[in-house]
């Protein structure tokens, strides 16, 4: 069962480490893992991707270091809008808590024992003064004297450093055209430094799961259209920052955000190489608009199902059934035509849904605007905590099974639409799983 299950699982992988080779990576981490030693499991994940040709960058807080090393000092530093003002006092003690924090980092990276998951890994770490700061200066009547953001981010110099193979390690303080040392938050690097290397992922450890629902439930995935009615709900800060910092990257083209559980052991391998994933994925809206369709749509819809309901490939709707059942519907706008629709049927006391009616206008096919509406039906399904998928097909199972469906039969549908089915059509039935066994 075991060896099934490692198998399976494996094999589900091959897709993303073909699709990742060669990628920039841009992960994001506090302080607190490195002091509470949950780096080291981090460290272990990221040897591996390393070893699949992904490229990484690292970016570390150091807030706990910072708060222990002024704590010795009896000292204390003011916080305003989330932001430390660091006075010459704090900056004394703050080079070396941040130093320190990242030799820790570099430290676990090293790890090369025989019998540790590092084995043969060779991490080579690279860090420097790939961020130019320039100081904050007085917001508000407010002077942040030594606390920074970034002015520009070396981005030839971190590619080299890349192209051989190494990690890049970037610490919360930037360096000025004039040699001073400036204090920034660790996000605002990362967020700098994914856009300016147009990263195709920015990753997230936090204390939390992920980004909730307003009801307090994971949010799987989360498009950028998404996210102003999201902060509008009340959200702990930590995740507000995170959401901010999405919406940034993801409007300046960086493709993917993930918020992951830094506490999770492998959260980041499961969130980037298994189907479920484990945390929340922010990403872009697509190019064209996704939005539930209205009765205004019905002609647009017709239009895109009639060819393939007189080809055999969907099954007939008549104009008074659509009428009926508009709600169920997602379209797909482009210039104020619909060139996409797919339908999805939930079955909630059963845990299922059906997605149905799958089709894209002609002149806009091969080009992942099928795979986009499926996603969305699928994406929609988790939403509505649902356990499981279904279509019915007579003519696109290789399609369906390429997106890792599997063929089912009758008995596995819920009840009602097993008295529904066509004996006369005899569509194939295929199932996907929605969430980890």
């Amino acid at each position: 069962m075991i060896k099934s299950s490692f198998v399976r699982h494996f094999r589900e992988s091959s897709p993303y480490i073909h699709r990742f080779r060669g990628q920039t990576f841009v992960l994001n981490f506090g302080g607190d893992v490195i002091a509470d030693g949950h780096f080291w499991n981090i460290a272990q994940d990221i040897a591996l991707l390393n070893s699949l040709g992904i490229n990484i960058v690292l970016v570390h807080g150091a807030g706990p270091q910072i708060d222990a090393a002024l704590e010795r000092d009896d000292l204390r530093s003011q916080r305003v809008n989330g932001r430390r003002i660091t006075t010459e006092e704090v900056m004394e003690r703050l080079i070396p808590a941040v130093g320190g924090a990242r030799l820790q980092v570099e430290a676990m990276l090293s790890e090369g024992r025989l019998d540790s998951p590092m084995a043969h890994a060779g991490l080579q770490v690279s860090s420097g003064n790939f961020i130019i700061a320039q100081p904050i200066g007085i917001l508000e009547g407010v002077d942040y004297q030594y606390t920074g953001e970034v002015r520009r981010v070396a981005v030839e110099a971190i590619h080299r450093h890349l192209a051989a193979d190494e990690v890049v390690l970037l610490s919360p303080i930037g360096v000025s055209p004039t040699g001073t040392l400036f204090n920034i938050r660790a996000e605002d690097i990362a967020v700098a430094t994914a856009i300016a290397l147009k990263a195709a992922k920015l990753i997230f450890y936090a204390d939390f799961p992920g980004v909730p629902d307003n009801r307090g439930e994971l949010l799987r995935q989360i498009v950028l259209s998404e996210i102003p009615a999201l902060l509008q709900s009340e959200l702990p800060e930590a995740i507000r920052e995170h959401l901010l910092s999405a919406e940034k990257v993801c409007r300046a083209s960086v493709e993917r955000v993930h918020v992951i559980p830094r506490k999770e052991d492998g959260a980041l391998l499961r969130e980037l190489f298994t189907r479920d994933g484990l945390g929340t994925m922010i990403s872009g809206d697509p190019f064209e608009h996704l939005r539930p369709a209205t009765r205004n749509d019905i002609p647009g819809i017709m239009s895109l199902i009639r060819p393939l309901e007189e080809s055999g490939v969907l099954v007939r709707r008549g104009r008074e059934r659509l009428e009926r059942e508009v709600e169920q519907f997602t379209v797909m706008e482009r210039d104020g035509k619909v060139i996409g629709c797919v339908a999805l049927y939930p079955y909630p006391e059963y845990g299922m849904a059906e997605i149905a009616c799958l089709a894209v206008d002609e002149q806009y096919r091969e080009e992942g605007r099928g795979e986009q509406l499926l996603d969305y039906g699928i994406a929609t399904a988790r939403r509505l905590g649902l356990n499981e998928v279904f279509v019915l097909s007579t003519q696109s199972s290789h399609w369906f099974l390429e997106r890792a469906f599997r063929r089912g039969n009758l008995k596995e549908l819920p009840m009602p639409k097993q008295a529904l089915y066509n004996l006369q059509r005899r569509s194939g039935i295929f199932l996907r799983r929605l969430r980890e066994e």
